[in-house]
């Protein structure tokens, strides 16, 4: 008997013990409390008072505080009242239930910045207490049944980054709507009405579809009906549909006064025809001047500019190019040497110096070691030139070296260098054209409204063929430890079947101390001290930093502004912000917006974030060798792994007998 008295006291212990777990957390009644009302179903059957609220199914605290609950798709229903004493509450999702009524008071929740509500069957105005959370930064009531006038306070949501509030009922106009923020904003199927707002006017038409009382860009001009405003019924009057009209003044609409009788000689129609006649008269003299003047405008143009020509054809003959109007000293010039040539690798189609002079060029961009550009070749053949400036290259001996371990790297995640000229004052790069740009222009080009977004599996390709080429360089002429040593968004190019290509590959050996960037937000810490030469490293730290580009959206510089992970203030490297927001257990904050569209990526997405902070670690040790990044990267795409990342097997003309000549 005394046995099992004891065991029933240790038993009465443990259910204390367990239920202090629950009682300790201050939010922990008001979670028992929302279940208790909203959960009849019981699918948060995990949630009960022996234990601790912030291991249950959708919550994660902070300090002891309930901060994030995300509970979508569980059939809870009625009201959701009692979640509104959760003051530390950072993210609140209920997408996907049964929800309904107004919503409740939730202006004691100031810690808010995620609110998804969507799909849901809540009801009544806008909610008042909205206007009041400071730091939302994404709004989503979409597809409820919420109704009336979306206020013109909405707007004290200065912060906002989202505001969804499509497929409801609500009406009036939104003119007095002016969030300077926004990204992502749609209204379509309400019934709102009126002029669409210039502030928001640089949104899609999907925006603001299925408003029948919506006009004005991006949907069609508002029409105006336009008449005499002194008379009755006059006026100018927007319609959100058919073209302009003309109202002209009604007969019966004039008041009633005394006429004269007119003579038909002195009728008004008279003198409006000789007035026409005048007119016409003027207007044909005026048209013959104009042409006289224009003719002879072209005229003195044309013959200024074929005696122009003639003068500069006997000097400059490739002057209309824009690499360079004579890339080396013509022989007649005092201290005149040996022109340079054109080297070609093997399997480049060959042309000569003067093809690619004559070639209509076209800029594509200006870069640390020289200005890139597009020339269409006259037997339309298009290549890719870099003209090099600034360059430290120690000779021509040293320039030609290097050129032909590069010129013999061949990959397909690679842009194949094709042939390269040296002379004393023109040194240019001949490269395979690209022609769906780069991975920066993909990410940040046109961001706002009206984007086509970079979906996440294009993403993870890119950020899969971009690390197999840079293992490859890695890989390559192992007795020389090749780097590309500026890695960047913009050097990563994509060919015409979507594939990443990294470019600009070994030219940071010729850059000088005075033009090599100190930190351009991808050089590694150690790279970016005096005297210290860029490693295989320092490349894994660039590229991890190109990886938090991809799942950030954001630039290698990030300006904090005082949202998630603010802080530090003022401008950050990425990887420095993407620490602090993940140390505040915010990762979801970290991801783009853009990628929040996506379903059933959310574990993609940790993953590749765990290997950018692995390959952006502060010591160089830590950071994991190339190929095993992109093991890492394959695995999570569930692609085979091949063996060939780390090898020279793709590129057989690359040989350590080759590596050696440039030694």
């Amino acid at each position: 008997m005394a046995t099992l008295r004891t065991l029933l006291h240790l038993s009465l212990l443990l259910f204390h013990f367990s239920f202090l777990d629950a009682a300790s957390n201050p939010d922990a009644e008001a979670l028992l409390s929302f279940k208790a009302a909203a959960d009849t179903n019981n699918k948060l059957w995990d949630w009960n008072s022996s234990a601790d609220p912030c291991g249950w199914t959708g919550v994660s605290c902070q300090n002891n505080r309930v901060s994030r609950l995300v509970l979508e798709g569980f059939e809870l229903h009625g009201s959701f009242q009692q979640l509104a004493s959760l003051t530390q509450l950072r993210v609140l999702s209920l997408k996907w239930n049964r929800f309904s009524g107004p919503l409740p008071d939730l202006s004691k929740l100031t810690a808010l910045k995620l609110l998804f509500l969507s799909y849901n069957e809540l009801s009544g105005e806008f909610p008042a207490s909205l206007t009041s959370l400071f730091r939302l930064y994404r709004l989503d009531l979409s597809h409820n049944n919420f109704s009336g006038e979306i206020p013109a306070n909405a707007s004290h949501l200065t912060h906002l980054l989202t505001l969804r509030l499509e497929e409801n009922r609500f009406s009036g106009s939104i003119s007095g709507v002016n969030l300077p923020n926004l990204q992502d904003f749609n209204v379509s199927g309400n019934r709102l009405v009126g002029e669409i707002p210039a502030s928001l006017s640089g949104f899609p038409e999907s925006s603001f579809a299925n408003n029948p009382g919506f006009c004005g860009a991006p949907l069609p001009k508002c029409a105006r009906v336009t008449g005499d405003p002194t008379r009755p019924g006059g006026g100018a009057l927007a319609s959100p549909v058919g073209p302009a009209i003309t109202v002209a003044s009604s007969p019966s609409s004039l008041p009633a006064t005394t006429t004269m009788p007119m003579k038909p000689g002195n009728s008004h129609r008279s003198g409006a025809s000789k007035i026409s006649k005048l007119a016409i008269i003027a207007i044909i003299l005026g048209d013959v001047l104009v042409l006289a003047m224009v003719s002879i405008l072209v005229y003195c143009y044309l013959n200024a500019r074929k005696t122009s020509q003639s003068h500069k054809s006997q000097t400059l003959e490739g002057e209309k190019i824009v690499y360079s109007s004579s890339p080396y000293p013509v022989s007649s010039q005092p201290g005149g040497f040996e022109r340079g040539k054109m080297v070609f690798f093997e399997g480049a189609k060959r042309f000569e110096l003067e093809d690619l002079l004559r070639a209509s060029a076209e800029m594509l961009g200006k870069g640390g070691f020289g200005t890139a550009y597009k020339a269409v070749l006259d037997d339309g053949n298009v290549v890719a030139v870099k003209r090099l400036k600034e360059m430290s290259t120690g000779g021509r001996k040293d320039f030609e070296q290097q050129m032909e371990v590069l010129g013999r790297l061949r990959h397909s995640n690679l842009v194949s260098l094709k042939a390269y000229y040296f002379a004393r004052d023109e040194k240019l790069l001949v490269y395979d054209y690209m022609p769906n740009g780069s991975l920066f222009w993909l990410l940040h080009g046109n961001r706002g409204p009206g984007r086509t977004p970079l979906d996440w599996t294009t993403r993870l390709k890119i950020a899969a063929g971009a690390a197999r080429g840079v293992a490859f360089i890695h890989s390559s002429c192992k007795t020389l430890k090749l780097t590309h040593g500026n890695i960047k968004s913009t050097n990563i190019l994509i060919d015409k079947a979507g594939n990443a290509r990294v470019s600009d590959f070994g030219l940071a050996i010729f850059a000088s101390p005075s033009t090599a960037p100190k930190s351009n937000g991808y050089r590694a810490p150690e790279a970016a001290l005096e005297g210290r030469k860029i490693t295989q490293k320092s490349d894994v730290y660039s590229f991890g930093v190109l990886l938090l580009e991809l799942l950030t959206g954001k630039c290698p510089t990030v300006v904090d502004n005082g949202g998630p992970g603010a802080g530090y203030g003022g401008v950050i490297d990425l990887p420095r912000w993407v620490q602090s927001v993940v140390r505040e257990e915010w990762t979801a904050e970290v991801f783009d917006l853009e990628l929040m569209r996506y379903k059933d990526i959310e574990e993609e997405m940790v993953g590749l974030l765990q290997i950018a902070m692995a390959c952006t670690s502060a010591s160089p040790d830590q950071r994991p060798k190339m190929s095993y990044v992109v093991k890492m990267i394959d695995e999570l795409r569930g692609a085979e792994v091949s063996p060939s990342h780390d090898s020279v097997s793709d590129s057989p003309a690359v040989s350590e007998d080759t590596c050696g000549a440039s030694q």
